[in-house]
């Protein structure tokens, strides 16, 4: 598989199915490591970096089998290319910006990646659709421990796997569950959740994590800080709080049905219109119309809409992926016709 069939082929944390997959889009574990006896990132000079690189390559892939990961060079790629990347989760937004030697290996279904000279030495991270923080930890740690194998580690007795973030300093671990929550903003109870989150030493992020706003009602919920806490009291604590917030989405969409279901089927339908017949429209206006869709769907107030399609098209009208489908570099104006022409094509198509 090439990087052609990465970018056009389904993405880990979009497929349905998944445990809670009408309110929990995907689980995610990352491991962030570095090479004992190596300074860190910032201290290395552009040849040092390009060393490291190919030992980590080599690392990676004694680790795992020859068919398992697929290695790209950031340096080689496009903007586009990095951008779509960016926009699957395979690769941070700082990768992506960066300049100078780095990688990343991605399994062929995209639920492994593992970046190279990001901010620390290696990033690697699994992904998995719906709720499933164990599974998710195992198949990361798993791996951890076979890289481990091939790289020896900085770590200390005391403060635990040494990083370039002291917010990652300890166990190195971001776990995070990424959430549809359109019924609790829309009766305006997200803020009242996010406070108690907040008590619960968890942080709110947008789509793209730290940093980014939440566009299309999608949150990501993770731990603050990985030092003085094991792996498991992390996932204990996700474990504990994530059914909290399904349940308080459940009982907002059962009170939107409810008590106002003519003026919630016509937030949805009108939508559903605008995605099927607009001219152009921008990325963050698709969002917060796929977040209605999508959210009619999975109660029942549309018919005939495979959840899928809806969950594809949140990906696939980003701003990488619209230039990747048009082959060419697009301005604001273009993409914006390019990708409802892409809409209108691809929901004509699921009838």
């Amino acid at each position: 598989m090439n990087l052609e069939q990465i970018i056009t082929s389904p993405s880990p944390w979009l497929k349905p199915g998944g445990p809670h997959g009408d309110i929990v889009l995907s689980t995610r574990v990352r491991l962030a490591r570095n090479a004992a006896g190596r300074p860190f990132l910032a201290r290395m000079d552009p040849d040092q970096q390009q060393e490291f690189e190919q030992f980590l390559k080599e690392a990676v892939g004694k680790a795992t089998h020859p068919d398992a990961l697929m290695w790209f060079d950031l340096q080689d790629l496009s903007e586009i290319d990095r951008q779509c990347l960016l926009e699957r989760h395979l690769v941070s937004r700082e990768h992506a910006a960066a300049e100078g030697p780095r990688g990343v290996a991605v399994s062929p279904d995209q639920h492994v990646a593992i970046m190279t000279n990001e901010e620390d030495h290696l990033r690697l991270q699994v992904y998995a659709a719906g709720l499933q923080l164990e599974n998710t930890w195992t198949e990361a740690d798993g791996l951890d421990d076979r890289i481990e194998a091939h790289v020896t580690y900085a770590f200390s007795p005391k403060l635990g796997y040494l990083t370039a973030c002291p917010t990652n300093v300890g166990t190195g671990m971001r776990a995070s569950v990424m959430l549809h929550l359109p019924a609790l903003v829309l009766t305006r109870q997200i803020e009242k959740v996010f406070n108690a989150v907040a008590r619960m030493r968890l942080a709110v992020r947008g789509i793209y994590g730290e940093g980014t706003q939440a566009v299309g009602d999608i949150y990501q919920i993770s731990n603050q800080a990985s030092l003085g806490r094991s792996e498991q009291d992390i996932l204990d604590n996700l474990a504990a709080v994530i059914p909290q917030i399904i349940d308080y989405e459940q009982q907002a969409r059962h009170v939107l049905v409810g008590e106002s279901p003519a003026a919630l089927d016509d937030r949805l339908y009108r939508s559903w219109a605008l995605l099927n017949h607009a001219r152009i429209i921008s990325s963050e206006e698709t969002l917060t119309l796929l977040s209605a869709v999508r959210l009619g769907v999975h109660l029942g107030r549309i018919d005939g809409v495979e959840i899928g399609a809806v969950n594809e098209l949140f990906l696939m009208t980003r701003r990488g992926h619209i230039q990747r489908i048009r082959g060419a570099e697009l301005g604001e104006s273009e993409r914006d016709q390019a990708r409802a022409d892409y809409i209108r094509q691809r929901l004509a198509s699921n009838g």
